[in-house]
Parts: C-alpha cells; sequence; structure tokens
C-alpha cells in the first residue's frame, strides 16, 4: 500500500468554551466569601478596576460620565432589582404574583487606612479601630497554644520535645489525636515505643483526656485521674454501644455488678467530659452572609432582593485608560492596556449577570416555595433543578452553579438554597406530591408526641399514620429518614422512657 500526503477539506462543529465564558460559569457558584478575594486579585492584577467609594461614586477627581458603571448595585428592576408579592392572605398557598421593587440603600464600601496619624497617638488599633490591637490581645488561648504552654515547663528532652509537638500539633480543637502514630513514627525516624512513651506525657496535660484516640481511652484517662478506673469500668467502657442503646441486663452481665452499683458507674460516666478539649478558644466562625433577602410585604405579598453587601461594585475607569493608552508607545504596552480594559469591561459584565441569575434563580424558587414561607415545613414543595431551569429558560447545570453555596434569608430562618430542592414523595389516592422535608418533619413530630411506652410508635405505625394522611410512604423510607435524624428506634425509645419513669 503506497502512502502519501494528500489536502482534504471537512466541516464540522464543535463547542469551544472562551476563557470568557469559563470564567462567567466559574463566577457563578463562587460564594460571596470566595468572589470578594477574587475580586480582591483582580483589583491588583487590573489598574483599570476600582471599587465605588463609601457614597456609591466614582473618584471625586473623575467626572461622572468618566467611568462606565455596570456595577450589581446599580443594576435596573429589570435585572438585580426586583420584588417578588405573593399573597397568602386573599390567594391560596400555590398563587403567586410579580411587581417591581424599590432601589434598596447602598451599603457602605469602607474607606481607606490614614497612615498619617499612625505613632501620634490617634490610632492605637488596626486598620483605624481603636479596640481591634485589645480584642487580638484579649482573646481567649487555644488548646494548642494551651498545650504548648505545659510542654515547655515539661522537662523533655529535645527528641522527645519534637515528638510530643508533632503530637499536639495533630489534637484537633475537641482534645482528640487525629494522627496515626505509625505513621508519626516512620516521619520522625524514632520507634514506635518512643512515640507511644511521648503520647503518655501529652495526656498527661490538662485538660484531662487530651490527646486521647477515642472516645473509650478520653473517658479511661479521665477516670484514671480520680482513681475510679478498676475491672468494673474498663468493661463498662469496652461495651459502651450497650450503654447507648440503654441495654442494662447486658451491661450487668458483661461487668458483672448489680443494678445499684450499674447506676452509680452510669452517673460517674455522665460527670465526664467527651469532648475535654471544648472548653477552650478556637478560631472564629466565619457567620454566613445570605445572598438574597426575602420580607414580606404589605398585603401578603413576598419581596426578594438581593443583599447588596455581598455584591462587589466596580467601576471601570475610562479616564485613567485614557490617560495610559495616549501614553503606550510600543506594542507591547498597547496590548497590555487594551488586555486590561477588555478584562476590566468582561468582569464587571459578568458580575452584573451573576447578580441578575442569582435574583432569577431565587425569585423563581420563592415562587415555588411560596407556601414554605407563609405556612411552614410542612407545606413545602417537591422541587428540583429542572423545574426551575425550565420555569426561567435556564439548564439544569445553571441552576446547580447558581444554588451552590448560596443562602436566602427568610422570616423563618436562613437557608442554603439547596435546602428548596427536595424529592417528592407520592400521595395515596393520586393527590399532589409531599415533599420529603416535610415527610421528615411529620415522623419527628410524631415521635416528639410520644409520651409514655405505649404511646411509641413503630415504624409501621408510622406508615400506617402517613398513609392515613395521604402520603404513600414505604417502611424502609420511614427508617431511613429516622436514622437520619438520629432518632433510636421504637425499642429504645420504650427503653428511654422506661428509665426516665
Amino acid at each position: 500500500m503506497a502512502l502519501g500526503a494528500r489536502l482534504e477539506i471537512r466541516q464540522g462543529q464543535g463547542l469551544v468554551i472562551t476563557p470568557q465564558l469559563q470564567q462567567a460559569i466559574k463566577l457563578l457558584q463562587l460564594s460571596n466569601i470566595e468572589l470578594e478575594a477574587f475580586v480582591e486579585g483582580e483589583l491588583e492584577r487590573n489598574p483599570l478596576l476600582q471599587r465605588e467609594d463609601r457614597e456609591g461614586e466614582a473618584e471625586p477627581e473623575a467626572p461622572a460620565e468618566a467611568a462606565q458603571d455596570f456595577s450589581a448595585d446599580r443594576i435596573d428592576d429589570a435585572g438585580a432589582r426586583a420584588e417578588m408579592d405573593v399573597s397568602h392572605d386573599e390567594a391560596s398557598p400555590g398563587e403567586r404574583a410579580t411587581g417591581d421593587a424599590p432601589d434598596a440603600p447602598a451599603a457602605d464600601a469602607g474607606g481607606a487606612i490614614d497612615w498619617s496619624r499612625a505613632g501620634n497617638g490617634g490610632s492605637t488599633g488596626f486598620d483605624g479601630d481603636p479596640d481591634a490591637m485589645e480584642s487580638a490581645l484579649s482573646r481567649e488561648k487555644t488548646l494548642a497554644e494551651h498545650l504548648y504552654d505545659q510542654l515547655a515547663v515539661a522537662g523533655l528532652s529535645a527528641a522527645e520535645s519534637a515528638v510530643a509537638s508533632v503530637l499536639i500539633d495533630s489534637v484537633d480543637e475537641g482534645g482528640y489525636l487525629r494522627a496515626d502514630l505509625w505513621e508519626i513514627a516512620e516521619r520522625l525516624g524514632c520507634e514506635l515505643a518512643f512515640v507511644e512513651q511521648v503520647l503518655g506525657v501529652v495526656q498527661g496535660f490538662e485538660p484531662t483526656g487530651v490527646a486521647a484516640r477515642d472516645v473509650r481511652e478520653c473517658l479511661m484517662l479521665q477516670l484514671k485521674d480520680r482513681n475510679r478506673f478498676d475491672p468494673a469500668m474498663d468493661a463498662l467502657l469496652e461495651n459502651l454501644p450497650l450503654l447507648a442503646r440503654r441495654d442494662m441486663a447486658a451491661l450487668k452481665k458483661a461487668c458483672g455488678v448489680d443494678d445499684e452499683d450499674l447506676k452509680e458507674m452510669v452517673a460517674e460516666l455522665k460527670a465526664l467530659t467527651p469532648r475535654p478539649g471544648a472548653a477552650f478558644g478556637a478560631e472564629p466562625v466565619q457567620p454566613v452572609a445570605p445572598d438574597v433577602f426575602v420580607r414580606e410585604s404589605l398585603g401578603g405579598l413576598w419581596h426578594v432582593e438581593l443583599n447588596s453587601d455581598t455584591l462587589p461594585r466596580l467601576l471601570v475607569d475610562q479616564r485613567y485608560h485614557a490617560r495610559v493608552a495616549g501614553a503606550a508607545r510600543s506594542d507591547q504596552e498597547k496590548t497590555f492596556v487594551s488586555d486590561c480594559l477588555a478584562q476590566a469591561n468582561w468582569l464587571v459584565k459578568s458580575l452584573d449577570q451573576r447578580a441578575r441569575t442569582i435574583l432569577k434563580v431565587s425569585s423563581e424558587i420563592v415562587r415555588q416555595q411560596d407556601a414554605f414561607l407563609a405556612y411552614g415545613v410542612e407545606h413545602l414543595r417537591p422541587l428540583n433543578l429542572k423545574t426551575v431551569a425550565d420555569a426561567i429558560g435556564m439548564h439544569e447545570s445553571t441552576v446547580s452553579r447558581v444554588t451552590s453555596n448560596k443562602y436566602i434569608a427568610t422570616p423563618r430562618g436562613v437557608f442554603e438554597m439547596k435546602f428548596f430542592f427536595t424529592s417528592a414523595i407520592q400521595a395515596t389516592e393520586g393527590g399532589e406530591a409531599h415533599s420529603a422535608e416535610s415527610v421528615r418533619h411529620r415522623i419527628r413530630q410524631l415521635i416528639d408526641a410520644e409520651a409514655s411506652e405505649s404511646d411509641v410508635h413503630s415504624d409501621d405505625r408510622i406508615v400506617e399514620i402517613l398513609k392515613q394522611a395521604g402520603v404513600d410512604i414505604a417502611r424502609r423510607t420511614v427508617a431511613k429518614y429516622r436514622e437520619a435524624m438520629r432518632i433510636p428506634s421504637s425499642v429504645e425509645r420504650r427503653r428511654l422512657l422506661k428509665d426516665a419513669v
């Protein structure tokens, strides 16, 4: 077979994702904290980008028409300023209406740090906050710092101190050791017995029970410190699952004690601390900042608006662009300025589109779940991504990205957008399907209403009660929901009610 070169022309279709489109997709799924970090990086890289000042205007020296404003805080009523009105007084839970929303006031953007007063007795804090230094110095000591303070006075050798430092770094906030001793010994090039010896020293630090590898060891260390660890207690710690199931007969047999001794032993266990490190400080928990607010307005209507505090407000400095573009001489400089302008314009437009998309999706979620807002979790409707995507004319993947790491503040609390997407459970006799979340709520209500041993419902009985209420559900589904809510079985609940009496 002869080999040769030839020229062919073929026509085909293919999907190409441009870098700009990839950036827009990436922005959709970022949380407000991640978005703020991304915008900060873009502000450092692109000299043509600038933030709005405190009053929501451009730089004082720049004229108002010199900057193009694509900020999310200035989107028109058809975009990121919209109101969802749902009446639940005159209309049924399924009826919805939409209206226009008034503009929300712009939030403070924060000012620059004035370094001119540094060292002049004006401000003694960080970033102009006089209390920041005091709060930083008076913060609560963490568990690791507390352990390192004890290590400094423990009188260990250099090798022992090195191993102890690695062990302390492996202790979590609850006080448990989250590392394998074999791995530590191999990494440090020492014998396992040496690591275990140092671990014994660290476990002697305060708080008692720290650096334990499991709950049994944590409780054992505390019992030894109180001189209350004996064979009976050892047997009790070996059978903690029996204690969790309240199987007292099996516990008495395993420990070799009578009822009175077993009650005293259980009381001693209850007086111990399963998380010895919980009493110490930890890194501050970052509060959730909702991306969307849902408020009830006059007439029983729901008002939906974006949280302006979580929306970066950026401007393209056209005046500065004109100045640097006129000063550019080489092709490389002109290309750099042109690329910065294109990237800046694309970013502010992408932020604008992101805000519009979030508002559009959240408004449709409110339309679908207006009964939940008005009447509670029992009226939460089954909802999936396709339903929302079809209603607003978007792809399911777009809706999935928008609802990831986004939160809605409602009169009933702050919920992640994913909360409103629940599977459907069919109704009996062809009625309207029920939300899985509402069914779980009903199961919890039935179990919470149990007041005595005779009132305890088995899973089969719960299935019968739900079917009488119009919910077609299987027994294994009830058991799965009950276990997911960490509710014990009917046998264990009867035993708990009996012991309580």
